[in-house]
């Protein structure tokens, strides 16, 4: 762990710039260029917005405007959503750096979290700005957000580690990755409350390690709730989060060998 933290120190400059080549790659060979990073999000939202507020008349939720609450929780989803797919497929699509180039290679993944955490940093100024818009003044709270900000980067670096080294092997993993987010975004409390599911079973919904950070931006945005004040959910998360990236950590370690000779 020294070690890979010191490589992301030693290699800032060159991680800096595979980053910007990453971003302009994905969207500047486009007419829109990089304006379809926030074009497609907030049209979802949009939509989302328009059938549940308009269409099925939802009322404000823990008082808050229906948009609100939507955005607190579509914003992070959309990062971690984008982020994992991304980090899955970083070997792949940076092959080069595999086999001609002597780079250490489980830095590749962090270039392409960090694609999705530009992108994420912007949205989270504008769900600041769509707040104060509406009336609310700015909170100590809502510099928790960064928190939720990074356990979600620890948490994407471990799985991408798992799913990128695995899927030079394998894949179809890149399609279970997919089908797991979609299945992630109907059963994580992105668009509907936990308080609409009986309370026995909301340990279901708490087992998923989303809902830590989903419910999160909302804790810090619309509950004004401090994460230490239910310790036992962060418990559970950083403890599932600490054996996915160790376990994440050591496949990649023990896979890297072969991934030459496979591509």
């Amino acid at each position: 762990m020294l070690a890979f933290i010191k490589a992301i120190f030693q290699n800032k400059t060159l991680l800096w710039s595979l980053t910007k080549n990453d971003f302009k790659q994905k969207y500047f060979g486009n007419l829109l260029g990089v304006a379809w990073a926030f074009i497609l999000p907030s049209a979802t939202i949009a939509i989302l917005w328009f059938v549940f507020q308009v269409g099925f008349k939802s009322k404000p939720i823990d008082n808050f405007p229906f948009i609100l609450w939507l955005v607190v929780g579509m914003f992070p989803w959309f990062f971690f959503a984008e982020a994992l797919t991304a980090g899955t497929n970083s070997i792949l699509s940076n092959n080069f750096l595999v086999k001609k180039v002597v780079f250490r290679v489980s830095l590749l993944p962090i270039v392409s979290i960090s694609t999705a955490l530009i992108v994420h940093v912007f949205f989270i100024f504008f769900m600041f700005t769509m707040f104060i818009y509406y009336g609310y003044t700015p909170e100590i709270y809502w510099l928790q957000i960064f928190y939720y900000l990074f356990a979600t980067c620890v948490l994407l670096l471990g799985l991408s580690w798992l799913t990128s080294s695995v899927i030079i092997f394998f894949k179809d993993i890149g399609q279970i990755v997919g089908m797991f987010i979609q299945f992630g975004f109907w059963l994580t409390p992105i668009f509907w409350s936990l308080k609409m599911v009986p309370e026995k079973y909301h340990w279901i919904i708490q087992i998923n390690p989303a809902y830590y950070f989903i419910q999160g931006y909302r804790d810090s945005m619309i509950n004004h709730v401090w994460f230490w004040e239910d310790m036992g959910m962060t418990i559970y998360f950083w403890s599932i989060t600490m054996i996915i990236f160790v376990f994440g950590g050591l496949t990649f370690r023990r896979l890297r060998p072969h991934f030459s000779d496979v591509l």
